[in-house]
């Protein structure tokens, strides 16, 4: 399968965007290189902050940038941003709902070949969930990181972009559209059961979707790529036509996306929900398909957590 660059194509967003808006700013704790900002400081040097290895000082320096009316993006490995600048982001950046995008590398357990158990993270989806005023978008792609760097500069007030490692898989044809705050069914083979998925495993919930309707059982896909606001109407829909349901993310199984869709299920269409994600342990590091498949994401754990959801009790 083809892998491309979240990261990459993000930037190349963003880029593209300063060409017509000067109020874009980047903001670098030590992460140019990292978040694949290169090119963006070759064109924009007055343009990119660097404060070396201080997360905290990069979310303070926002803020501040925020308040005169200028569109500061901050750039770093997901954990060092939502854990070290934790209290920053919420006391500085979502108290007040300012106008700052914030962008975490390594989401899930891709980072875990190159860099290890220290630079992989599967919180930080958890932790900005909790903090009020804060918008979550995780993309299945590169195609689709791109087009969620431009949805994410159009919202008003704090977003929480999600990014791999810079080898996540392709998965939708070109001209797979992005919405903001909508779910999107992937691909319908009817309703048996619904595969929710998020991020960057989205090619093992394809091939899931695909092994189960080879087996007679027909289910959908769909894409949760805003975490936060969820589509609460659009979920609830899928799980009135099908009753049942498996939630698949790269991220700890507390907090992030298979608990929004639980709690959507608890409020409005009462549904069994398998959630596959990590159950509470910190993976080791390796390859990240052998990290997958060790931590209970395979494409046929997926599989059997649809047809356990099937089954009535």
């Amino acid at each position: 399968m083809t892998t491309k660059s979240t990261r990459e194509a993000a930037m190349q967003a963003i880029q593209e965007l300063a060409r017509q808006d000067e109020k874009i700013v980047i903001i670098s704790p030590d992460a140019v290189a990292a978040a694949r900002a290169t090119k963006f400081r070759e064109e924009f040097p007055d343009r990119v902050i660097e404060v070396g290895i201080a997360e905290q000082d990069a979310v303070d320096i926002a803020a501040g940038l925020a308040t005169t009316g200028m569109k500061p993006i901050v750039v770093s490995y997901a954990g060092f941003l939502t854990m070290r600048a934790c209290e920053m982001i919420r006391t500085f950046v979502a108290y007040p709902g300012l106008n700052v995008k914030l962008i975490g590398l390594n989401g899930g357990m891709l980072g875990g070949e190159r860099e290890g158990v220290t630079h992989q993270f599967y919180e930080d989806v958890g932790i900005m969930r909790s903090m009020p005023g804060v918008k979550i978008i995780c993309p299945a792609d590169a195609q689709q990181a791109y087009l969620a760097a431009k949805a994410m500069m159009e919202v008003d007030g704090p977003v929480y972009l999600r990014l791999g490692s810079g080898r996540e898989p392709e998965v939708f044809p070109e001209g797979t559209p992005f919405e903001f705050g909508k779910i999107r069914e992937v691909k319908s083979y009817g309703n048996d059961v619904a595969i929710f998925a998020t991020g960057f495993i989205m090619n093992r919930a394809i091939e899931a979707l695909e092994q189960l309707h080879n087996e007679g059982v027909n289910g959908v896909l769909v894409d949760v790529s805003t975490i936060k606001p969820l589509d609460s109407a659009g979920v609830a829909d899928v799980l009135r036509r099908t009753n049942c349901a498996v939630a698949v993310e790269d991220h700890n199984f507390y907090g992030g996306m298979s608990s929004a869709i639980c709690e959507v299920a608890c409020h409005f269409h009462p549904s069994k929900v398998r959630r596959l994600g990590l159950r509470d342990v910190y993976p080791r590091s390796g390859k990240a398909a052998e990290l997958l498949d060790a931590y209970g994401l395979s494409v046929q754990d997926i599989v059997d957590a649809a047809k356990d959801a099937m089954v009535k009790e």
